[in-house]
């Protein structure tokens, strides 16, 4: 068992920055930022920063590392009712690494809180617990997905840390929290988020950015997607191209310059011995609330913004009129009600908001909400395994999406159209879907971009929405110095 821990209140006006006070740590193996990036958007509340874990938990290749070791065998994982013929089947397989998460939160000491830090807890997402991302490539441990695409980046296919030591920003309230040891005083606390300053040298791509993928080649694929639609094989299907660049100095200064372009609710930056990852997502996976309270908002449908103001109203009210965008985005709200289901109680999964326009600064997006309450035992952890990963980037059924999806890319997503993730010790928890994510090892940096492909896709046009998506994101990183604010 740890140690206890409490919660300290820092000065707003000397503790609002993120980016600022994660900088000295951008390079320190295990450091992350949930990065709300300023964004002017109803999710861009928190920022939580948090750096030398309690434990490390890794999925590579089937097998879950924990460091150091767990004191004990994970707890079981709680079976999950199913709407799927295979339920038996992903429930058992997926225990291993949510179980160890579980284990591993069970040996965190209790928060040591006062009358008043019980108020400041209420309203905080993140009272230390699990944080970091979950690779799309960890439903290979919740499905039988055929191996087919090349596995060739040095990253875990999942990475969660367990962490007591965290900032948490609330710019709402304007207020600034540290997670810490209860015997640790408020200098220290301060000590050990003051670092001292690093060189971060300018991000430069030292070659062009190609794709995985020509448009013949990617237009040929979407040929075959045709064909399994017609046969009844699935309703749509998600199609990506991977754009990889060589490059060199900082990935920090990377995000920077990224974040500054794309100001998405749900940035992140996160840094491992084998690399970073860099996220400026717009899109909500899951959330809970302490009170069990499930949410998740798929984005489907899309539609590039315009620099003309009249012109860029009309491509908005395209998108608002589009049947196919429309019908693209039910079929993934059908399929999320579905998965939440199986760990909600029921008659409490409700559809509250349908084809909201979300605007942001490269594109318009078509967002819906779905709701749900989470039926005890199930924690948010349950939820994650039961809906793991986003039916939006996968396409419906998921799993025969998933294997056509194999088949067809070339190389596997790796952290893309994963998760960012928390799932703190009060029970709240929050996650992203990782587009418009970047990996980086070594000297090359990768980002990827796709569509749902249905039966009345054109082709050229799914091509050009791919670009579209990244519109902010390659040009950015093809400037000879980026991130330098």
């Amino acid at each position: 068992m740890s140690k206890p821990f409490t919660i300290f209140e820092l000065s707003y006006a000397n503790w609002n920055e993120p980016t600022a006070l994660f900088s000295p740590f951008a390079n320190e193996p295990w450091a992350m930022l949930f990065d709300s990036a300023n964004a002017q958007h109803v999710n861009s509340r928190f920022d939580i920063l948090v750096r030398q874990p309690r434990f490390k938990i890794t999925q590579q290749q089937g097998r879950c590392n924990v460091s150091p070791a767990l004191p004990s065998t994970p707890l079981p994982s709680t079976p999950l009712p199913s709407t799927q013929s295979n339920a038996q089947d992903v429930s058992t397989k997926s225990s291993d690494f949510f179980a160890h998460i579980n284990a591993a939160m069970q040996t965190l000491a209790p928060l040591e809180l006062s009358a008043e830090q019980q108020q400041w807890a209420a309203n905080l997402p993140f009272l230390g617990g699990a944080l970091g991302y979950l690779g799309y490539d960890l439903a290979r441990t919740l499905e039988a997905i055929p191996e087919h695409a090349i596995a060739d980046i040095d990253l875990p296919d999942a990475a969660m840390g367990i962490y007591q030591h965290a900032l948490v920003i609330d710019h709402d309230s304007q207020r600034t929290f540290a997670l810490a040891p209860v015997d640790w005083s408020l200098a220290e606390v301060e000590r050990f988020w003051r670092g001292s300053a690093q060189n971060h040298p300018a991000f430069h791509l030292t070659g062009d950015w190609r794709s995985n993928m020509s448009q013949a080649d990617y237009l040929q694929r979407i040929e075959r997607i045709y064909d399994y639609l017609t046969a009844g094989d699935c309703y749509q299907i998600n199609l990506a191209q991977r754009f990889s660049a060589p490059c060199s100095g900082s990935s920090w200064n990377a995000y920077l310059a990224l974040r500054k372009a794309n100001r998405a609710p749900f940035s992140g930056y996160i840094c491992l011995p084998q690399g970073a990852v860099l996220s400026v997502s717009p899109e909500r996976f899951l959330s809970v609330s302490t009170n069990g309270k499930v949410e998740t908002k798929p984005i489907k449908g899309t539609r590039p913004r315009n620099t003309n103001p009249a012109q860029d109203q009309a491509s908005a009210n395209a998108l608002l009129a589009s049947e196919k965008d429309r019908a693209e985005n039910l079929m993934i709200v059908d399929l999320l009600r579905n998965d939440i289901s199986r760990v909600c109680a029921p008659g409490t999964v409700k559809v509250p908001h349908l084809f909201r326009l979300e605007s942001f600064p490269a594109v318009h997006h078509l967002v819906s909400t779905v709701t749900g309450q989470l039926e005890p035992p199930h924690t948010a952890l349950d939820l994650m395994r039961a809906a793991f990963p986003g039916g939006s980037i996968t396409g419906a059924p998921k799993v025969r999406a998933m294997e056509i999806i194999e088949e067809l890319e070339p190389h596997r997503r790796s952290v893309y159209c994963g998760s960012f993730a928390y799932f703190s010790v009060h029970g709240r928890s929050d996650s992203s879907i990782t587009i418009r994510t970047l990996c980086r090892t070594g000297d090359k940096i990768h980002c990827w971009a796709g569509g749902g492909i249905v039966i009345d896709s054109v082709g050229e046009q799914e091509y050009q929405e791919t670009f579209d998506k990244v519109a902010k994101i390659l040009p950015t990183l093809e400037k000879s110095t980026a991130g330098n604010e």
